[in-house]
């Protein structure tokens, strides 16, 4: 089986899109914020090849049905910074493939899970990178396989993807996929609104 997780946070005011906020206003971030979650987890799940599963901090916000459709699955991030609940979240998995998809990511589709899929089918490891460094996705042909990965990375910076390539065990084939915009800021939210007029 085949799985989708979809990381993200409880849409509450100020605690979500805080970077966003200073630019935006805190209500504006919430808003974009909702919209782009409950968008992302929409699309992602009527997918019928993969389940789809939604995992939220604090873990008390996956009960909330207003988010977490009926037919998604609810995982709890628990505790630790960003690395330990994905590496957390990869080992739940053991032997199937899995992916972690980021929810503020407003043009992912199923066409880019697909891709995700695919590339595991010749890549251990397949990566969706974003415009700042990081990554919306990585995926892994086996959770298991996840191990040290996500050691010692530098969240939210220009570093975390070129961090978590430097843990990747020797003889892991990788696969990269297109770049999608990750909006965290001020200046990503003025480039994405752009694109839509």
């Amino acid at each position: 089986m085949k799985h989708v997780v979809i990381f993200g946070r409880h849409p509450k005011l100020g605690c979500v899109k805080t970077r966003l906020a200073r630019k935006i206003g805190p209500v504006e971030a919430l808003r974009f914020y909702r919209y782009t979650l409950t968008t992302v987890i929409r699309r992602v799940s009527a997918g019928q090849s993969w389940q789809t599963w939604v995992s939220l901090t604090p873990d008390k916000a996956v009960i909330d049905r207003r988010i977490c459709p009926v037919k998604v699955g609810r995982l709890l991030q628990g505790a630790g910074n960003l690395g330990d609940r994905m590496a957390r979240c990869f080992s739940r998995f053991g032997h199937d493939p899995v992916l972690i998809i980021g929810s503020d990511i407003p043009d992912v589709g199923q066409a880019h899970i697909a891709a995700a899929f695919d590339a595991l089918r010749r890549s251990d490891v397949v990566f969706g990178p974003s415009n700042d460094g990081g990554y919306w996705l990585v995926g892994m042909r086996q959770g298991k396989l996840a191990g040290p990965l996500f050691d010692n990375v530098r969240w939210s910076t220009k570093y975390a993807l070129s961090d978590t390539q430097k843990n990747l065990g020797l003889g892991l084939r990788v696969a990269m996929l297109s770049a999608l915009a990750d909006i965290d800021d001020g200046a990503d939210y003025a480039a994405w609104t752009g694109t839509k007029r």
